[in-house]
Parts: C-alpha cells; sequence; structure tokens
C-alpha cells in the first residue's frame, strides 16, 4: 500500500447526496493526508443508527453531499506529518471521538472529552483547514463525524485512530469502534449483558447516541444505584432499554419504564424492567406521578430519549436529599433546560454522559484484547452481511427493525 503514499487515491465510496435518498456509489479522489492525519483502507463498515439518523436529517443540521460511516476497521495506508503512534500497515479502529494527549481532559483521569476532537457532527471538513479530502471531480464531498467510513479510503486524524491487535478479525472487532465499547468498563459482570443485547438494538428511538450501550455506562457508571434501589428509565428505545439492564445488574429492586409506547413496555420486562408509566395516560407531569408511586421520588433515573421534557421530568422526579438523574439523550439544539432552582437547593444532582468515559486510543485496544481472549461474543450482534454495492440495503434493514448490525464487505 505504501506505494500510494503523498498520492490522491480513487475508490468508490458511498454518496449521500440528498436527505433520506438512497446512497450512490461514486467514484472519489480521496487526497493524502496532511499533518497529523491518517489515511486508511476501509476493509469493513458496518451501519449505525446515528447514521441512519443523520441521513434523514431529522431535527439536525442537515449537510449534503456526504460520505457516511463511523463505525469500522481498517489498515493504515500512510500518514502524514507528525503521526508517530502510527505506520502504514497497521490494523486500527477509527473512532468518532478522539484522544489528541495533550488537553486537560486527556490528561485527566476523569475524562475521555478531548477539547481539540470532541465529536462535532455539523463539521464536514477536516479539523486544521476547514477543507475536505474527498471530492468527484472537484467538487468537495463533505465528511462524517471525522470518519467517513462508507468510502474505500478515508482520512482521519490521527487522534481519533486506535492502534488494534492485528491478529484480531476486523469483520468481528469493527463493531467495537462504536457500537458496543460504551459500558464496558467498570463492572465485572458487564460481559453478561452482551447476551441480552441482540434484542435491544432492533428498538431505536428517537435520540441521538453514538451507542445504544452509552445507557448501560449511564447508569452503571454514572448513576450508580445500590443494591434494592428504584431506578426510572425514560425511553424504552435501545438506550433505554440498556439502561434498564445496567440498573437491574446493580440490583435496583424497583425499575420504572416511561414511554409514550405502551407495547414497549413487554418486551422491557426481559432487561428488569416491572413498572411502566406512559405520560399520555395520566393527567398531570409524569414526575408527579412517579414521585407518588415512589414516595417522594426515585433514587437514580436515567433520560434516553433526546426530548427536553423528558429530561426535565427526569430531574425532577428522583427524590430530594440524594436522588441522582443523568441524562443521556442529545436534545435539539436550540432546546433549553428550565427547572425552579429549589430542586438542586433540596440535593438532587444532575448529570451527563459521554460515550462511557473511554479514551478511544488508549483503551479501545483493550477492548479488543476483551474479545480475543474470549470475554466478549461479538459474533451474536452481526446479524447480516452485504457487499459494498448493496449498502442501501443495509440501510434498509434497520429502518424495519430487521438488523442489529450489518456488516458491509468494502471489497465486495
Amino acid at each position: 500500500m505504501s506505494n500510494t503514499a503523498g498520492q490522491i487515491i480513487k475508490c468508490r465510496a458511498a454518496v449521500a447526496w440528498e436527505a433520506g435518498k438512497p446512497l450512490v456509489i461514486e467514484e472519489v479522489e480521496v487526497a493524502p493526508p496532511k499533518a497529523g492525519e491518517v489515511r486508511l483502507k476501509i476493509l469493513y463498515t458496518s451501519l449505525c443508527h446515528t447514521d441512519v439518523y443523520f441521513w434523514e436529517a431529522k431535527g439536525q443540521t442537515p449537510l449534503f453531499p456526504r460520505i457516511f460511516g463511523h463505525e469500522a476497521g481498517g489498515i493504515v495506508e500512510s500518514v502524514g506529518e507528525g503521526v508517530t503512534h502510527l505506520k502504514p500497515g497497521d490494523h486500527a479502529l477509527p473512532v468518532f471521538t478522539g484522544e489528541c494527549g495533550e488537553c486537560p481532559h486527556c490528561k485527566s483521569e476523569e475524562s475521555n472529552m478531548c477539547d481539540l476532537l470532541r465529536i462535532n457532527t455539523d463539521r464536514g471538513v477536516m479539523i486544521h483547514d476547514q477543507e475536505s479530502r474527498f471530492s468527484i471531480k472537484g467538487k468537495p464531498i463533505y465528511h462524517f463525524v471525522g470518519t467517513s467510513t462508507f468510502s474505500e479510503y478515508t482520512v482521519v486524524h490521527a487522534g481519533c485512530v486506535a492502534k488494534i491487535n492485528p491478529e484480531a478479525p476486523l469483520d468481528k472487532v469493527c463493531v467495537l469502534s462504536c457500537g458496543i465499547c460504551t459500558g464496558l468498563q467498570h463492572h465485572p459482570r458487564l460481559v453478561y449483558f452482551l447476551t441480552f443485547c441482540m434484542l435491544v438494538i432492533l428498538f431505536s428511538d428517537n435520540s441521538v447516541s453514538f451507542s445504544c450501550f452509552v445507557g448501560l455506562g449511564a447508569t452503571i457508571n454514572v448513576a450508580k444505584p445500590k443494591p434494592g434501589s428504584s431506578v426510572a428509565v425514560f425511553g424504552l428505545g435501545a438506550v433505554g432499554l440498556a439502561a434498564a439492564e445496567g440498573a437491574r445488574i446493580s440490583g435496583a429492586s424497583r425499575i420504572i419504564g416511561v414511554d409514550l409506547v405502551s407495547s414497549r413496555f413487554e418486551l422491557a420486562k426481559k432487561f428488569g424492567v416491572n413498572e411502566f408509566v406512559n405520560p399520555k395516560d395520566h393527567n398531570k407531569p409524569v414526575q408527579e406521578v412517579i414521585a407518588e408511586m415512589t414516595n417522594g421520588g426515585v433514587d437514580r433515573s436515567v433520560e434516553c430519549t433526546g426530548s427536553i421534557q423528558a429530561m426535565i421530568s427526569a430531574f425532577e422526579c428522583v427524590h430530594d436529599g440524594w436522588g441522582v438523574a443523568v441524562l443521556v439523550g442529545v436534545p435539539s439544539k436550540d432546546d433549553a433546560f428550565k427547572t425552579h432552582p429549589t430542586n438542586f437547593l433540596n440535593e438532587r444532582t444532575l448529570k451527563g454522559t459521554f460515550y462511557g468515559n473511554y479514551k478511544p486510543r488508549t483503551d479501545l485496544p483493550n477492548v479488543v484484547e476483551k474479545y480475543m481472549r474470549g470475554e466478549l461474543e461479538l459474533e451474536k450482534f452481526i446479524t447480516h452481511t452485504v457487499p459494498f454495492s448493496e449498502i442501501n440495503k443495509a440501510f434498509d434493514l434497520m429502518l424495519k427493525g430487521e438488523s442489529i448490525r450489518c456488516i458491509i464487505r468494502m471489497d465486495e
């Protein structure tokens, strides 16, 4: 591959020209990496609900034409000036968030929110020169979350690339770059959670989440419910079911599901939800309903919808003195969180979470090793495989709720 270093590469990419329209396989030109960047040959990529969400452009800033994709595995083709932790031939996973290694967040043991490489879904260009590395006949094509893996070659900031064990099968571990990682850390029983997740991903909600397992991490790592405690989970889509499972693993005795779709309760029972509230069935705010059910409020709540009203309700339904609410869903950019200051003065706590506190370059290789040791069963998540030429079939499968993870083989 080194004979292409420094040159423009022509290859196939699936381009989204308009919101909600089928992707078109085009020949694109991929520029060589500049300083601090890496060009990857993508071998396998998979479809995440986040790709679909931004492709549909519902509630987010539309940016087209664009190359989506952010969950993938590949090989380093070439590196730009100053890149030292990667070399041509390395097996690697691109990640939608990064780790520069120099900012206060990267140096902190308590944060993974890199100042330089924090996710920006509105940015469609490379971070340093504000230019795209993709073009068709001179027309720039926008990037997506710094990865754009629906292309046979892509250029990524080196801080967003994790070098992994070359023995790891890329057609399996590619799903670790987004969908499986969040929430696996810090709890010895999380391996067993994987067996429950096959059904979870089939039920997506409208929140923007780059991992359905963020709900699990939000419960176990951030909310930290105690055995015997009560937990309210707002939204019983993919993220919410994962949050409920986290509450179950933690030993919560009352897990209250809150959703506008009552039929979701039956499935949610398999993930520990033992009570259910549909806000539409009551003529008072749902936080008041939950407070009455629980003698003053739940011990913990996890919001997984992206609805600003659900966020407010999740905060206001926790018990004064010790209640903790964790926000997971991402609201529309113009939303504002409003609650009375007394709710804070009465010692309710509000927290947020991002990507399960993983530092991509540092921690992701260790997760791959868990798979190599047999501690993670990734194969259970891969329900379909399609050639790159049929990438739109992967979208159809997800929209119909028929797939968990569909692997797209880039060489076919």
